[in-house]
């Protein structure tokens, strides 16, 4: 199912604007204190970044806590659906959908590549910062890392997330068995073939666009209707067979 993006007139740093990723951006000092200041904290604004501490203080419940951490790599960073943006923030709370948990806090990290425009890191941002709006699931630390140019493909992007896991619930990829009624919730394929035609510059008679979206409040309504659901999956990297 995919998520439309909002409509929005907010007016932006860098759109437009030839600026770069330098170094210094990476360096600690005025520069990344600035990026920082102006485009993570403003993006990401809530009660947690605000504190600008090394570390966030949250309060969660005295369920099971679901931990996950995962890297994006995408080649290119925009295409049909989403955005390596989006997409990171799809990726892991689904990963903690998957255990049954409802998400509660997000973290990330970023590595940019000298010479980044300034307002494709925007763009980024933004779609990062949409995505868990929409949710209602906060991005509460961060880190950000440049390296030299030809180092990097632009950016990388590592976003953990944190959720608790409802009492009762023990859904686990080791609980498969043979026999099992395997359901699928969506067309297969459609996020790998959005991702290869813009790579490849394929047209389709077809509008081919990526199915990103974020499955945790789909999962909390399969659980509540058949609690005794005891495995689940999110089909990535390898598809279908590998799940």
């Amino acid at each position: 199912m995919l998520e439309q993006p909002l409509k929005t007139n907010k007016k932006t740093l860098f759109e437009g604007s030839d600026q770069r990723i330098e170094l210094s951006h990476g360096g600690g000092g005025k520069a990344m204190a600035k990026l920082i200041e102006q485009l993570f904290l403003a993006e990401f604004s809530n009660q947690w970044l605000a504190q600008q501490n090394d570390a966030a203080l949250v309060t969660v419940p005295s369920h099971q806590l679901a931990i996950t951490t995962d890297a994006y790599v995408v080649s290119p960073l925009f295409f049909p659906g989403g955005d390596i943006g989006c997409l990171s923030v799809h990726g892991t709370m689904n990963d903690l959908a998957m255990m049954g948990a409802n998400p509660l806090y997000l973290t990330t990290s970023f590595i940019l590549e000298e010479g980044l425009l300034l307002s494709v890191l925007e763009r980024i941002v933004a779609s990062m910062a949409q995505a868990a709006r929409q949710s209602s699931i906060p991005i509460i630390a961060g880190d950000t890392k440049v390296v030299e140019k030809g180092k990097g493909d632009g950016i990388y992007i590592t976003t953990t997330g944190f959720g608790h896991v409802p009492k009762n619930l023990d859904i686990s990829g080791n609980r498969a068995k043979p026999g099992d009624k395997v359901i699928v919730n969506g067309f297969i394929g459609d996020h790998g073939i959005a991702v290869m035609s813009k790579r490849e510059n394929l047209a389709f008679v077809t509008r081919v666009r990526s199915d990103t979206a974020a499955l945790h409040q789909l999962v909390a309504c399969m659980v509540t209707a058949v609690p005794e659901i005891h495995c689940l999956r999110d089909p990535t990297r390898g598809g279908l067979a590998t799940v």
